[in-house]
Formats: structure tokens, sequence, C-alpha cells
């Protein structure tokens, strides 16, 4: 039996597999720019975090209907049941389904048809969390967060994620705000590309309780500490952090320097169809590398 685990850090999108792309893709009368999903897994083989969200987001074409999320979410759990999974913190971004005419209860709705019945069917509890693109405006943010009031019954929470880099959390204050005043959780990626700095404002402007990514942190021995004595969580992704060329080689992560620190670090896959590994596989590979 496998260890059990809680996955944080977890983008539904990112579990995409080249089979079901292809399936969604002949469901929905789409023509994917691939032969057959051997060359599309081979377009898998990126190495920077933007060929990686090109492929990311032209892939999302396929997903049209509640169907295809509930179908989506399914195949993730199922897999994540199966390497010990007992708890997973999901991530959607519903801006780049809205740009594409998908609209927000379609997206909702159809990851809640698989989540709402996750723990019968798999034995995984589930808590959704709605994304904010980091290198959208603000302005599509509050408008995201005006789309989804109807379901926040199905939402635990926010976060901000894509492109990093000139996209400071401070950006987003106002629908962070927004938000804690609608009673949502606050997490936000920060400390991946992003100097340790966007850690500090997520923290100090946007009021998040949690950290997704965070390795940079290390890099600003007082940040250190600050984490430590706060307690805040960081949401690791060791595999993610080698393909996007975080950190060069998985034996150069900073994962064991940041749990003899003291921070409370967690392991997690993060887009594992894109990354080469779901949770199990994660915890094999930093394992057998550190």
């Amino acid at each position: 039996m496998p260890l059990p685990k809680a996955e944080l850090h977890l983008h539904i999108e990112g579990t995409l597999e080249p089979e079901l792309a292809f399936e969604l893709a002949a469901r929905n009368g789409v023509t994917l720019p691939y032969a057959d999903t051997e060359e599309l897994r081979k377009a898998y083989l990126f190495d920077d975090l933007q060929s990686f969200l090109n492929l990311y987001y032209e892939l999302m074409a396929v997903l049209r209907t509640e169907q295809d999320f509930a179908d989506l979410a399914d195949a993730y759990l199922a897999r994540a049941a199966a390497q010990g999974v007992r708890h997973a913190e999901i991530f959607f971004d519903p801006q780049a389904h809205i740009a594409r005419g998908v609209g927000m209860g379609t997206v909702v709705e159809g990851l809640h048809r698989a989540l709402s019945r996750s723990e019968e069917t798999h034995g995984v509890s589930t808590q959704l969390i709605m994304c904010f693109l980091r290198d959208e405006s603000a302005e599509s943010a509050l408008a995201t967060l005006e789309a989804a009031k109807p379901y926040l019954d199905r939402i635990v929470g926010i976060g901000l994620d894509s492109a990093e880099v000139g996209h400071p959390p401070v950006k987003f204050r106002e629908v962070y705000e927004a938000a804690a005043a609608l009673g949502l959780r606050r997490v936000a990626h920060a400390g991946e590309e992003g100097p340790p700095e966007y850690i500090t404002e997520a923290l100090d402007v946007l009021g998040v309780e949690r950290i997704d990514h965070g390795l940079r942190c290390m890099e600003d021995p007082e940040l250190v500490e600050r984490l430590v004595r706060d307690r805040v969580p960081l949401t690791l992704c060791p595999l993610s952090n080698v393909r996007l060329r975080a950190v060069d080689v998985l034996e150069d992560h900073p994962l064991p320097a940041m749990l003899d620190a003291g921070l409370l670090c967690t392991v997690n896959s993060d887009d594992p169809a894109y990354f080469g590994g779901y949770i199990g596989d994660t915890f094999h590979a930093v394992h057998g590398a550190l």
C-alpha cells in the first residue's frame, strides 16, 4: 500500500495526458496540430516556463463541456488515489477558459461533478482553488472573481499562477482584498522564478496563508527566519523545478537545506502530465536524488 499523502499544489489542467487530449479533441471536433499521442508526448519535452505555458494553453482547446472537465478531474483523482493521495487541493485557471468562450459555470460545475463524488469513488477528499493568471490584468482578475460569485460554495480559496517575473503580487492587492471579504482562503505562487521579495509581498500585501513554490526564500535569511517562525507552508514541486530550470538537476534542489532550516515544506506534482510524474513518482525521485 502506498504511503498516504496530501497533494497541495496541483493544477488540474496540468493533468491532461495526451490520450485524454485526443479523446476530448475527437469528442468536440477539435483538430490538434499533432499526428498522434506519441508526437504530442514529444512536445511535452520543453525546457522553460514559456514553452510549457504555450503548450498548456494550446491543449486547453479540447476542454469544452462540463463532462470534459469532469472527465479530466476524475482521471487525475484515479491516478492520485493509486499513488496514495487521500486529500487534494486542486487549482484551476478560469481566465484561460473564459477567454475562449467557456463559461465559469461550465468549468466549476464540471470539476465539481467529479470532486463531489471523489471521496466515495476514490477515497480522496478535495478542495478547489481558483487561480488568477498573473500575466493578465488586475481588472481581469476582478472580473473573474465577480463571475465566480454564484459558485463560491464550490470554491475554497484563490491563488495566483502563470508567468511570475514582472508581475509582482502587489498588482493583485485589490482582488485579494475582495476575496478576503468574501471569506475565501488565499495562497499564491511566489519565489519560483521571481525574487524572494515576491514572497514577502505575497505575505504582507496579499495576506496569503501559504506560499506555492517559494524555493528562492533561501536567498534571504531573514525571510527564512520569518517563514519558520510563522510556520508558513511552502508547497514545493521538485520535478517541475527541474523541468522549468529553476534548478539544474534534482540533486541540486534546496529541499534538504529547507527542511534543515526548519521550513514547513510539502512535496507535490504541480502539472504532472507535463513534468514527468504524479506525486508518487515525485516522492520516489526525490528519495533517490536527495
